[in-house]
């Protein structure tokens, strides 16, 4: 679905996505893509008309998505065959595959040619040659365990892995040297970096957003836990209001709770 930030209303919507995960954008080619997990493909789509122009396949189960400006490809992050697919992105082919040794989550361009992504079940970093598709480093992440969400601060680059024991781990991108961990709410799913306030979010599950400051030098700390709605563990940030948006939904009482029809939301959190 497609939303009007100026006015919160619905403009149209990208159909048969099935099993969606993400979206990315290529504005320059007028074009976006998102990641089917459910039938292993990228849908091609118009941004001005919002309709479909192409489906691609990709690797097995496709989560999470990135568009890279340095080399003009869009990579998926491919949760069952392990691995990350390479799409040109103006002609939608499939130029290669990067092998990532473990279940991959989310992934990061530092816009220079590399490409940085959490490996799961390993607890590590891997960061790869968005060109070549060679591995070139893996990271350790400890004392983080089980990371999720990726940013990265382009000027002063560093990293910023948020893992599901509750952790921050903040590390050289250069060099993978960690250089600081602090606590988050639980249950998160995503980080974004804001260069224009040094701060870098995690949106959590249990409905907090934490906010870390990240300085040009440590220490670092974790200004606040915002409370949003629980749930609320995706987001994106508008790097022109600086506003973060957060999807979420009702949920039923009971271990496994479900979405209630009519309640999916989207949340603003203000600078």
């Amino acid at each position: 679905m497609v939303m009007d930030l100026d006015n919160g209303k619905i403009v149209g919507d990208v159909p048969k996505t099935t099993g969606v995960h993400g979206v990315v954008l290529a504005p320059k080619l007028k074009r976006g893509f998102t990641s089917n997990g459910g039938d292993s493909t990228v849908t091609i789509f118009d941004l001005a008309t919002l309709k479909e122009t192409a489906r691609v396949k990709v690797g097995d189960g496709p989560d999470a998505i990135l568009f890279d400006p340095a080399t003009n490809r869009v990579f998926t992050f491919n949760a069952k065959s392990q691995d990350a697919t390479a799409l040109a992105a103006d002609t939608g082919a499939v130029v290669g595959t990067v092998k990532l040794g473990g279940r991959p989550e989310a992934g990061v361009s530092d816009e220079k040619g590399m490409v940085y992504v959490n490996v799961q079940g390993k607890n590590e970093v891997v960061a790869f040659d968005a060109k070549e598709l060679v591995v070139k480093h893996r990271w350790p992440l400890a004392p983080g365990e089980t990371p999720v969400g990726l940013g990265i601060d382009l000027n002063k680059r560093r990293l910023f892995s948020t893992c599901r024991n509750d952790k921050m781990v903040i590390l050289e991108a250069d060099t993978g040297k960690v250089l600081g961990t602090l606590p988050i709410g639980k249950g998160t799913d995503a980080c974004i970096f804001d260069p224009s306030v040094n701060l870098a979010f995690s949106s959590n599950k249990d409905g907090t957003l934490t906010v870390v400051e990240a300085p040009a030098a440590a220490p670092f700390r974790v200004l606040a836990n915002v409370q949003t709605q629980l749930g609320a563990k995706t987001m994106a940030l508008d790097a022109k209001t600086h506003n973060i948006y957060l999807a979420t939904a009702q949920f039923t009482a009971g271990k496994m709770a479900a979405p209630v029809p009519g309640t999916f939301t989207i949340l603003v959190v203000g600078k």
